[in-house]
């Protein structure tokens, strides 16, 4: 089973700690965002654990302690945008953002740190000239310590709608889309970089764009050297390629400040969850209480047999 941390947070921006703890215990507990007195017993054992993959706008809080993973295949997605304060209030400066990038890199390998340039947001601070010049600086400084980027457009969700109109973010048409796309691809092929596109429905193959799979199978498959039985995850949007995976993250939990975020909708609930945090629980944020039940997750690895890299 490959492990997602995290969609709902930055874990290891703000909770490196904690998930190392489980990793070293071996399990983690997991509140079910839609019930959470429902709560999973998540096996962290390197036997089913195929791959790690971890979503991040700061993983410079693990840098010294990947050691700690050894026995374990693991790559990051790594969100790297050129936004200001009024958009990513709490991230440290782009020149440092870059540094990590790069270290990271050097440690892991280029194919283990994926750019991602994602959400593109257009406002009268950001527009599309902006984005086209923002990128190709970012290209420039990250082509030679990556594979790939990932990009993707605002989508106005309604926990979003507030900020979006404070920011006057508005949604892109076809024609910007594509317009900008082009001008992504054009400069991402230049630098020999490959680039897609996260849960869009858009076709952009015309400009050498596919979609992504940021749960990659292709890449695990590569990481741990065979085939991978493993299906699509059912839970994403339609339009989202990624192959199955457990989060074991929690929303209302990041830190990182931006405006746009979908994973904190409650300030109130944000509060309560960070000061319920423990290191060492196997909760990412709170406790266990007489209302939950605990229920073993079926867990098994994916791996095939077949040798498939040489």
């Amino acid at each position: 089973m490959i492990i997602s941390v995290s969609r709902r947070t930055d874990i290891p921006a703000f909770f490196s700690d904690w998930l190392l703890k489980r990793i070293e215990e071996g399990y983690a507990y997991v509140r079910n965002p839609m019930n959470p007195h429902q709560i999973s017993r998540v096996s962290l054992a390197p036997e089913v654990v195929d791959c790690i993959v971890f979503w991040s706008k700061n993983p410079a809080p693990m840098l010294e302690k990947l050691g700690r993973l050894e026995g374990y295949a693991y790559y990051f997605q790594f969100t790297l945008n050129a936004y200001g304060r009024d958009m990513e209030a709490n991230l440290p400066s782009l020149e440092e953002r870059i540094e990590t990038f790069r270290r990271l890199s050097q440690r892991l390998g280029r194919h283990r740190v994926i750019w991602r340039y994602d959400p593109v947001i257009v406002n009268g601070r950001y527009p599309l000239d902006w984005h086209r010049e923002r990128f190709g600086y970012l290209a420039d400084e990250l082509w030679d310590y990556t594979e790939k980027v990932t990009i993707s457009f605002i989508d106005l969700y309604p926990k979003i709608a507030g900020a979006a109109r404070e920011k006057e973010i508005r949604g892109l048409s076809r024609d910007e889309k594509e317009t900008l796309a082009e001008s992504f691809a054009d400069i991402a092929h230049a630098h020999k970089l490959a680039i897609d596109t996260c849960a869009e429905d858009i076709d952009l193959e015309a400009f050498g764009i596919d979609h992504a799979r940021c749960i990659d199978d292709r890449l695990v498959s590569r990481l741990l050297g065979c085939a991978l039985d493993i299906g699509k995850d059912k839970n994403q949007r339609s339009a989202c390629g990624c192959a199955a995976s457990i989060d074991i993250g929690l929303y209302n939990t990041c830190q990182n400040g931006c405006a746009y975020c979908y994973a904190n909708h409650s300030q109130a609930t944000r509060c309560r969850n960070l000061q319920a945090y423990d290191p060492a629980g196997p909760l990412l944020c709170g406790q266990v209480t007489e209302l939950d039940k605990i229920t073993e997750r079926k867990m098994e690895s994916n791996r095939a047999d077949a040798f498939i890299w040489r």
